[in-house]
């Protein structure tokens, strides 16, 4: 009997070695590449969020070391809701999401008509104007209004001066005139108007790009079947415009939902942490910062953020059930 040589069993030995070793290559070689996308989401994502509700129920200043957090149960959320300054900032959070976030809208929407259907050479020029603000460090913005609603040389004051003494606009701005020159940042009934002028020129340039590209995909035959019937630019907005933008409608408003309900940069850098004269600009997230950061009540300011976890989905979830359901409905 013929014996195979020793060196035939060597390269057959190791060629079966690298058979396994390139198959467990193929096996496990995805799970290696996306590793480090759930390490990080476990370290920076899931971690936080569990820990953040576990410290919802406790009494816990971080100087002291963890050694020093005690179980309170729900006396944070007790605390909380008896707190006027809570009621007060939740209450500015949800007038500044209302008047800052409904103009965006109001004015991208028709805005974005205008671009796509009527500027056609200036679309992308006029589109990236509006939308650089939206890029614009926050900071930079914030410290241009404050010059543009400065007392006594503000580019605001000066224009409604000059528009209550314009015969045509005298009557809008009647009121507004006799209280001249306006303390935007330092009476409290202007804090908020003045933050929300500022939300609405930052951030309805991303909208009217939204709101583009959703006109962009109406096919155009609907148009001009419309056109032929005789229907207007106004007739042919409201009853093919509007319908077919209503899942781009409902995405942007969920995202303005989502962001000013969370609003800080933009008041905490206008009148400081504090919401300034009054407390009138304190928002629900620069009241949970004091609270953490300032005060060292990491247990209520864990509380406060799962609360306002809870308006922003309720808001959402509202948002849906009036809106969105419609917005997805299959059309024959």
């Amino acid at each position: 009997m013929i014996q195979p040589a020793q060196g035939d069993s060597r390269q057959s030995r190791g060629k079966r070695e690298r058979r396994s070793w390139f198959s467990l290559q193929r096996k496990y070689a995805p799970y290696i590449f996306v590793s480090p996308f759930f390490i990080l989401f476990l370290i920076f994502g899931a971690f936080p969020t569990v820990f953040s509700m576990f410290l919802s129920f406790q009494d816990w200043n971080p100087v002291r070391g963890l050694a020093t957090m005690e179980f309170v149960g729900f006396e944070n959320y007790r605390l909380l809701f008896t707190d006027p300054w809570f009621w007060q900032a939740l209450g500015n959070t949800l007038w500044l999401a209302v008047a800052g976030g409904a103009p965006q809208h109001l004015i991208a929407i028709p805005l974005a008509f205008l671009l796509v259907s009527g500027a056609r050479r200036l679309r992308h020029p006029l589109t990236a104007a509006y939308f650089l603000p939206y890029i614009t460090s926050t900071v930079a913005v914030a410290i241009v209004f404050q010059t543009l609603l400065g007392t006594q040389f503000g580019v605001v004051n000066q224009a409604i001066n000059a528009l209550a003494s314009w015969p045509v606009t005298s009557w809008m701005f009647a009121g507004l005139a006799e209280q001249l020159p306006i303390n935007w940042l330092g009476r409290s009934q202007f804090i908020k108007p003045a933050i929300s002028m500022l939300v609405v020129w930052k951030y309805f340039g991303f909208n009217v790009v939204l709101y583009s590209a959703g006109l962009a995909t109406i096919p155009k035959d609907y148009y001009e079947a419309a056109a032929i019937d005789g229907a207007t630019n106004w007739q042919r907005f409201r009853f093919i415009t509007l319908p077919l933008l209503r899942p781009i409608m409902f995405f942007a408003v969920t995202l303005t939902i989502i962001g000013n309900l969370q609003l800080f940069d933009e008041p905490f850098i206008l009148v400081g942490r504090d919401g300034g004269t009054g407390r009138a600009g304190m928002t629900v997230a620069t009241y949970l910062y004091r609270l953490g950061f300032e005060w060292s009540d990491m247990g209520s300011a864990a509380a406060m953020s799962w609360v306002l976890f809870l308006i922003i989905g309720t808001g959402t979830a509202i948002q849906f059930l009036f809106f969105g359901k419609r917005s997805f409905e299959r059309r024959e």
